[in-house]
């Protein structure tokens, strides 16, 4: 029997690969001599850039930068060969922000160009940037400032970090982007369809849990606004109201309008990186999960796009999960065959998230299922 396992995170609890090495603990006491691989997966948030880089048998380095409240900060990132798996919450990201120190008008996103510019020194030229769980929204002007681009006032002079600093933008030119960026991809993980302005944009949406209120968010849409249509003066290209635009406090747009940035979906790239789809396509069987599987697994997130590439192949799937919550049924409808719980007694959620009571509960559950497998191959 060949089995992948292709395994999300249990936040705060197993790392991708983690949880794939305890279920193949579980398989392997049920077939000792079945075939397993262990593939790496996410969707492009938390654990990503480190899953990845796992999965690929990269190295982690760190760079030292400028955090999103203009301080130093050490972010790890992924290298394999010449690609670069970045986080940009490594550098912008909300927990780096104490929560009475939270006001998007302030933070910025200098340090995840720093990042890059860290990675191009190394020889890098592809990048995968997982851009949730940013403190900021500044439309990534901060980061372009540190890639070279000029965003400057009336006077010429750079403006200040932050949404705020926006406020003062009069011009803005590629004359002086780092040369590198030229021969340089860059593949963005992005769920979220959120334009940059508007009742739907960054600003409305995402602006109060990075510490906005009423008038912030106000201010920030207009000048987001403004910067838009000075950036299409530069890019006429550039489209604000482009699906993703508005993700990571503008991150998107920036990315897509002076980089040349594709927007995709998380697990996509890292499915297609790691090669897991020719891997299921030489498997009998595939199994997946995260930690908690629920009505919002069914709609897109990691488990179910890889239930959707093994309808492909026509291979069956089967998830465990740390919990079950309410609509999981519908997991079923989206190509998840069976999905099993791990947590096999009673206790407390601070007791199930213990990693060796995890990766326990993990291995005598896959155990089981797959006890029962072999009934039926008998």
């Amino acid at each position: 029997m060949r089995v992948v396992i292709a395994m999300d995170s249990f936040k705060g609890s197993l790392s991708s690969l983690e949880a794939g090495q305890a279920v193949k603990t579980g398989i392997l006491r049920a077939f000792p001599d079945a075939e397993t691989e262990i593939c790496p997966l996410a969707d492009g948030g938390e654990g990503t850039a480190a899953a990845l880089t796992a999965g690929l048998r990269g190295e982690t380095v760190h760079a030292a930068v400028t955090g999103p409240l203009g301080t130093p900060v050490s972010c790890a990132y992924g290298i394999v060969g010449d690609l670069a798996v970045i986080e940009m919450a490594g550098a912008a990201g909300l927990p780096l922000v104490p929560p009475e120190k939270r006001d998007p008008l302030y933070t910025t996103t200098y340090g995840v160009g720093e990042v890059i510019r860290d990675a191009i020194s190394r020889g890098c030229r592809r990048f995968i940037l997982g851009i949730g769980g940013s403190a900021t929204n500044d439309g990534g002007a901060g980061m372009l400032q540190a890639l070279g681009f000029d965003l400057s006032d009336a006077d010429g002079r750079p403006i200040p970090y932050g949404a705020a600093g926006l406020a003062k933008l009069l011009h803005i030119s590629a004359e002086n982007a780092l040369a590198a960026l030229q021969d340089c991809t860059f593949r963005v993980a992005c769920d979220v369809e959120n334009p940059l302005c508007g009742e739907n944009g960054c600003s409305a949406v995402y602006g109060p849990q990075k510490g906005a209120d009423v008038e912030s968010i106000r201010r920030m849409d207009g000048w987001l606004r403004e910067y838009a249509s000075l950036a299409k003066t530069v890019f006429p290209e550039s489209d604000a109201s482009y699906p993703g635009s508005g993700a990571a406090g503008g991150m998107g747009f920036a990315l897509r309008t002076f980089l040349g940035a594709s927007l995709e979906s998380g697990v996509q790239i890292v499915m297609e990186e790691t090669g897991l789809a020719e891997k299921i396509r030489a498997a009998d069987l595939v199994v997946t999960g995260e930690g908690r599987m629920d009505a919002q697994t069914a709609m897109g997130k990691a488990p179910v796009g890889v239930a959707q590439l093994a309808a492909r192949y026509r291979k069956p799937v089967i998830a465990f999960a740390g919990g079950i919550g309410e609509g999981a049924r519908a997991c079923n409808a989206a190509g998840i065959q069976a999905f099993f719980p791990a947590v096999r007694g009673v206790m407390t959620l601070e007791e199930a998230m213990r990693p060796d009571a995890a990766s326990r509960n993990l291995a005598d559950s896959a155990e089981q299922v797959f006890n029962l497998l072999k009934l039926r191959l008998a």
